[in-house]
């Protein structure tokens, strides 16, 4: 019999899955529905058996799941920056002075580092040169790029993510 925790986790295997498959399929015929169906099930199965699931690790779901909000915020700062980086293209009094910089980072986790990291490379006019501990060097297109980053929002709230669901 399976524990809670191995459920758990095989759970979100498959609903981590059956997620994948839906955006990426693109069809919602029963014939394709039952054919993704089955080779989640399958999939899962072999996965299973093969000892692949990593039982020890937080569920990929609820990893996944906790950071939706975040990412609603993220696609809207991704807009905001998108914007910005076209008006320096097409206006050239715009200026555009390349700057490094590095900004503190709070995660705990090696998973909310690998998030805030690629937030920064996610968000245009901004490239995650290098992570350490507590750090991150970021290569920035202009100054509104390190202000951005050093209000020190972005951080904030992927740390404040952490720390809810912890």
């Amino acid at each position: 019999m399976l524990d809670r925790n191995k459920f758990y986790h095989i759970a979100s295997l498959f609903i981590s899955l059956a997620i994948l498959w839906l955006l990426l399929s693109g069809h919602y015929t029963p014939l394709l529905l039952s054919l993704g169906l089955l080779s989640i099930i399958l999939v899962t199965l072999i996965a299973l058996r093969m000892n692949l699931i990593a039982f020890e690790q937080p569920e990929t779901f609820i990893q996944f799941i906790k950071y939706i909000p975040y990412g609603f915020w993220l696609l809207i700062e991704i807009l905001k920056s998108n914007i910005d980086v076209c008006k320096r293209i097409l206006n050239p009094n715009l200026p555009i002075s390349p700057r490094w910089i590095t900004i503190k980072s709070s995660q705990f986790s090696e998973f909310g580092k690998i998030i805030y990291a690629n937030s920064i490379t996610l968000t245009p006019g901004t490239i995650s040169m290098d992570v350490d501990e507590n750090r991150i060097e970021v290569h920035a297109l202009s100054e509104v790029g390190v202000e951005g980053l050093a209000t020190g929002d972005m951080d904030k709230r992927i740390s404040e993510v952490e720390q809810k669901y912890v």
